[in-house]
């Protein structure tokens, strides 16, 4: 089962190479489709820094769109069997992906909602 990570980012220089970072070294096979909200501060530069990786697909948009633009831009590019929204500010933890998947992996659920709390 195939994993597709949408991260959507907008100015997340102090925390994009370390949840991207979490993301990949999490054990499912996957693709990661991080979009750029426009950002203005350094987060573009480390971006392009990232793109020799074959599991990362980036997207740079012109003009913020705010996260549910980045959202449907990066749904617009998955090919997994399963989708998650991986927040770039390290709010959450993508070590608990296993228990987000589970559900659906084993049949019992269709969509599972994870929160902060």
């Amino acid at each position: 089962m195939k994993l597709s990570v949408v991260i959507p980012v907008y100015n997340e220089e102090r925390t994009i190479a370390e949840i991207v970072n979490r993301v990949l070294n999490t054990p499912f096979e996957k693709e990661v489709i991080i979009v750029d909200d426009g950002s203005t501060d350094k987060t573009r530069e480390i971006l392009k820094g990232l793109t020799q990786n074959s599991q990362i697909k980036i997207l740079f948009q012109d003009q913020n769109r705010g996260k549910g633009g980045a959202l449907k831009r990066g749904f617009k590019e998955v090919s997994g069997d399963i989708i998650i929204v991986q927040d770039a500010d390290l709010e959450y933890d993508p070590k608990d992906f296993n228990l987000l998947v589970s559900p659906i992996a084993d049949g019992y659920a269709d969509v599972v909602y994870g929160s902060r709390f």
